[in-house]
């Protein structure tokens, strides 16, 4: 894939992410480059992804969706901050692909599952609140036959990753303190 170039706003690039799961930042959410981010955009860079129709939830900056795009795929990056998605097309065209951008909220998912199916969901840290274990597990399966979700170990996962199993093969891969989830939702 070759290296990912991202701008950010200089006071979150600023903020430490190697501290405890549980650490907070002042600045949002979506404008620091997360650990979980960044190994995901790893995993997707090493996956063949071309041709495929990928969607990635929470992107904040885009680290895994613009490694998607990068890879060939055509890819639909969501958050709910309009800000956040700024910034994706910036980072977007910085690395010479294009990504589309829908603001989504969660709460209400009908308009984006109407927009699958995709092939492949992608989520970096997104369960960092306990009701997104409810609303994550609702959405997966409307929008493709498979997810990648990389976590750090927040609280919410565990719950998360109890129900997932129940109901589709789980495959978990170590990349560094991050684990990435490739759940098979078919």
């Amino acid at each position: 894939m070759g290296t990912l170039q991202l701008l950010q706003p200089e006071e979150s690039a600023e903020l430490p992410d190697d501290g405890p799961v549980e650490w907070a930042p002042v600045a949002p959410y979506w404008s620091v480059l997360w650990r979980s981010g960044v190994a995901l955009a790893r995993e997707v860079s090493d996956a063949r992804l071309a041709g495929l129709r990928v969607v990635e939830l929470g992107c904040g900056l885009a680290a895994p969706g613009i490694a998607a795009a990068l890879g060939g795929a055509r890819v639909l990056a969501t958050d709910m901050d309009d800000e956040a998605l700024e910034l994706v097309g910036r980072n977007a065209r910085l690395n010479g692909v294009e990504v589309e951008t829908a603001v989504v909220d969660w709460s209400e998912p009908d308009a984006l599952a109407a927009r699958g199916p995709f092939d492949l969901v992608l989520a970096a840290d997104v369960l960092y609140e306990r009701a997104a274990v409810a609303q994550l597990l609702a959405l997966l399966p409307r929008l493709a036959p498979e997810a990648w979700l990389a976590e750090p170990g927040r609280p919410p996962a565990e719950p998360f990753l109890e129900r997932a199993r129940m109901r589709w093969r789980v495959q978990t891969r170590r990349r560094g303190v991050v684990s990435v989830h490739r759940m098979q939702l078919g």
